[in-house]
């Protein structure tokens, strides 16, 4: 295009949308298929969607989008592992919407309510569906036992629409699915009472579908919305399977049109009414009451139909008629792509008019402002309501992922994360101009040495094979980006180590995770998911025999009021953080030792899991600093004291179900799918090995004791607290199964990339192997003789790593060897140094 045009894309891209028209979003693990997001298409229809045009165009621009393979598979796994709230906001930021209206009149599987939607879009309003309130009104009170007239329905409905006017900003029909647009606003109550009848004597659950009762209702609709000055949208054109679409052309509606009762009505008509764009086009010329909304026409159909659909709007409509809407539903995803290809297309065609003369470059500069979001303010009467989308309250909801190197106002700088072999984490930080500008696409340099560092030591250890030779790129993932709740002024962002830009490096850790990650999900079309429990203990700097020194915040015993009162208003803080980072914290409490707590957090997939518990350390040692306390990790603090573990709970799901627990044809004596033992035999026959990356440091094995509940022997029992692998039946599972288990040895200093990157390629050679485990031990293990104990020190986890092909085969030769020289430096410097694991508290 000429350079003439750019001042048009530029126009086209800075918009910010107002989205007129959507749906509500679910939750990852609903049972409403993915597929559906790139198809209107139902039952054996769905097989062929994937040839269509538009499939394989919006499949490939998620994929981009989110850096994964190009396939809905791949796709698919980026979801899981990402987690709802990143990519929604992730597709929310990348379409600069500001602000959406949503009707809630389709009820999808664990689809998210309004209020979870304003996470990820400044403004949220909420349009009414009438069809819909009908046939609520009608369920509800028929359960209580009503005895129905259509006046009695008459006087409920109506009062209960205008009981929300003020909480709306539209009503919603759609007669054209029922039974189509030909509607008679004169349609008499003798009629509308035979269908009311008709309709409430029909199947269960109530479905309003005579047509005197539909043209009733949207009447009485139509007159509240004029006295309250709403407007209303009509579906028309094409949609669902259930459509005529002989009835949804909106030339039926010229009875509604010339009723001059509703002559000053507002009516906008959806989905562009294609295939009827030109007839919609015709209507908002000759009546004012008519406005047009291109959603779902976008992104629909091939790149020549979204053209040509919004062009024939644009024959004859007033420009100030036309509005856009992504009529995003269910995914996320469909938001991003109405708001992509509405965008091309508008581009398009008004770069088009501009060539034929038909607008001048600053008319159709204007045209862009109006259509994407003026039209819609004035329209829904939002003018002053809804702000700019990078306006000071919204900058949490929008990712970097948004077009332009301008940092979010306020931010100095940006922290990039990594965890190395030794479980340490580490950053650089970037003044936000220059991470904007630069470092966000091509990350910063890093030496090979990070990833051989040791707790003790800042160079790289011996026998890691990693030396200051070499450099990789620490790529920051856009999607973990969040600004700092304990300091408004800086961002941080986990990073992946790229050898150069798209290429990982094969010591990197989150890396590492996928990669096994992908392996369980193509042979076995599992994912296995993970819940952590940290545990820490909280010091304070007081005088002893006068020196300074780290002391225990409080005495208090295992889960006490009185100590959980003091500590209150500092938890209270964490867990505002981490509920600003979408962190599920889902209890926590005072522990047995003297100063110890403990946070649990919710279950989500495991490369999610991963990078939360970074984010979780962060926030708690963070806050704890900002109150003149340390947080430590460290496994064993005290030898005097009880140990720190973080504990993990793990699962087994296939297209949204726990297949870990027991079900019909797949049962096992233990309450576990065949599966599910399957997987756990192979982290049980492991475990002595995987322990070098649960359990990385000397210390660790100070805190594996007999009777300290951290699972000291090698066995493992149902609810056994002092065995290292439990399975647990928590409330609302059957009796007699068991939904995950429970690995007592991860601590706070494991890397949880590798760590549970470990304990999946254990669980692997379980499944390829069918291992079988052993009976559970039923009691305290340390009575029993016929048990050995796992490594007690770490350098018996190192040899039998070193001798544990499977886990070399899977993770990864190189960073193995890495592993073994880290851990071997760890050895060798604690044996000779027996005072230095006090200095851990600073480093963990």
């Amino acid at each position: 295009m000429e350079r003439r045009y750019e001042e048009l894309r530029r126009a086209v891209e800075a918009v910010e949308l107002v989205d007129a028209h959507a749906h509500n979003i679910v939750a990852v693990d609903s049972s409403f298929p993915f597929i559906k997001c790139f198809t209107e298409a139902e039952g054996d229809a769905l097989s062929l969607a994937p040839q269509t045009l538009s499939f394989k165009r919006n499949l490939r621009d998620i994929a981009k989008l989110y850096g994964c393979e190009a396939s809905l598979e791949g796709v698919e796994a980026y979801r899981r592992s990402a987690g709802l709230q990143k990519i929604s906001s992730k597709c929310f930021g990348g379409a600069r919407i500001s602000a959406v209206l949503i009707d809630d009149g389709i009820e999808f599987d664990k689809m998210h309510n309004l209020e979870w939607h304003g996470r990820v879009a400044p403004y949220v309003g909420r349009i009414l569906r009438i069809e819909r309130l009908a046939e609520k009104i009608l369920e509800e009170d028929i359960r209580n036992g009503i005895k129905w007239t259509l006046d009695t329905f008459t006087e409920i409905f109506v009062a209960k629409l205008k009981s929300v006017a003020d909480k709306i900003v539209g009503l919603k029909s759609i007669a054209a699915y029922r039974s189509g647009l030909e509607i008679d606003t004169r349609v008499s109550k003798k009629a509308a009472e035979e269908g009311f009848i008709e309709d409430l004597n029909a199947r269960k659950p109530i479905r309003i579908r005579n047509k005197y009762l539909i043209d009733y209702i949207f009447t009485l609709s139509l007159e509240v919305a004029l006295l309250f000055d709403l407007p209303m949208q009509m579906h028309t054109g094409f949609g669902d399977k259930d459509l005529d679409l002989r009835l949804s052309n909106p030339l039926h509606l010229r009875s509604v049109l010339e009723d001059k009762r509703f002559s000053k009505s507002r009516i906008v008509l959806l989905h562009a009414s294609y295939p009827f764009s030109k007839e919609a086009s015709y209507l908002a010329l000759v009546y004012p009451q008519i406005y047009l909304d291109f959603g779902l026409a976008v992104p629909q159909l091939s790149v020549h139909g979204m053209t040509s659909a919004i062009k024939e709007l644009l024959e004859l409509a007033p420009i100030k008629k036309v509005m856009f809407s992504s009529d995003g539903y269910a995914f996320p995803e469909t938001y991003y792509l109405g708001a992509r290809r509405a965008r091309e297309s508008i581009f398009s065609v008004l770069s088009s008019a501009c060539i034929d003369g038909d607008l001048t470059i600053p008319e159709a500069v204007e045209a862009i402002k109006d259509i994407f979001r003026g039209n819609a303010l004035q329209f829904y009467k939002l003018t002053g309501t809804v702000g700019p989308v990078d306006s000071e309250e919204s900058n949490a909801f929008i990712l970097a992922s948004v077009e332009g190197n301008s940092p979010p106002e306020g931010i100095a700088f940006v922290r990039i994360i990594w965890v190395d072999t030794s479980g340490q984490h580490r950053c650089r930080v970037i003044p936000a101009k220059r991470f904007y500008e630069v470092v966000r696409n091509n990350g910063v340099g890093l030496t090979f040495a990070s990833m051989g560092m040791s707790s003790f030591s800042d160079g790289p250890a011996e026998g890691s094979n990693l030396t200051a030779v070499g450099e990789i790129r620490l790529i920051p993932d856009l999607s973990t980006k969040w600004r700092l709740p304990w300091s408004g002024h800086e961002e941080m962002v986990l990073s992946d180590m790229h050898l150069k830009p798209g290429e990982a490096w094969e010591y990197c850790p989150r890396e590492t995770l996928r990669k096994v990650s992908k392996v369980l999900k193509d042979e076995y079309n599992l994912e296995m998911n993970a819940g952590f429990e940290n545990e820490f203990y909280l010091l304070k700097n007081g005088l002893r025999d006068g020196k300074s020194e780290w002391m225990p915040f409080d005495f208090t015993p295992y889960c006490s009021t009185s100590g959980f009162d003091a500590i209150s208003h500092i938890f209270q803080e964490i867990d505002s953080a981490l509920q600003s980072m979408n962190i599920s914290v889902e209890q926590l409490h005072a522990e047995s030792g003297k100063g110890q707590f403990e946070i649990a957090l919710g279950y989500t997939i495991c490369t999610q899991a991963a990078d939360n518990l970074i984010f979780v350390r962060e926030a708690i040692r963070a806050v704890a600093r900002k109150h003149s306390l340390l947080a430590t990790f460290v496994p064993k603090y005290s030898m005097d004291d009880i140990g720190s573990g973080c504990h993990v709970h793990l699962s087994l799901w296939e297209k949204g179900k726990n297949v870990f627990m027991a079900s019909d044809g797949s049962e096992t004596q233990y309450g576990m799918s065949e599966v599910g033992e399957n997987f756990m035999a192979g982290v049980f026959a492991h475990l002595p090995a995987i322990l070098a990356f649960l359990a990385p440091l000397p210390n660790s094995y100070d805190r594996i004791q007999p009777n300290t509940w951290s699972g000291a022997y090698h066995c493992w029992g149902k609810e056994n607290r002092e065995a290292p692998l439990r399975t647990a039946s928590p409330p609302g599972v059957l009796n007699g199964l068991v939904s995950n288990f429970e690995i007592k040895s991860f601590d706070g200093c494991a890397n949880p990339h590798l760590g549970l990157a470990a304990i999946m390629a254990a669980g692997i050679d379980g499944l390829r192997r069918s291992l079988k485990l052993p009976k559970p031990t039923e009691t305290n293990p340390s009575g029993d003789d016929s048990l050995a104990r796992l490594p007690i020190e770490l350098s018996e986890s190192v040899e039998a790593l070193e001798k544990d092909e499977v886990l070399k085969g899977i993770i990864g030769e190189n960073l193995l060897t890495a592993v073994v020289g880290v851990r071997k430096a760890e050895i060798e410097y604690y044996s000779k140094n027996s005072e230095a694991s006090k200095n851990l508290i600073h480093r963990y």
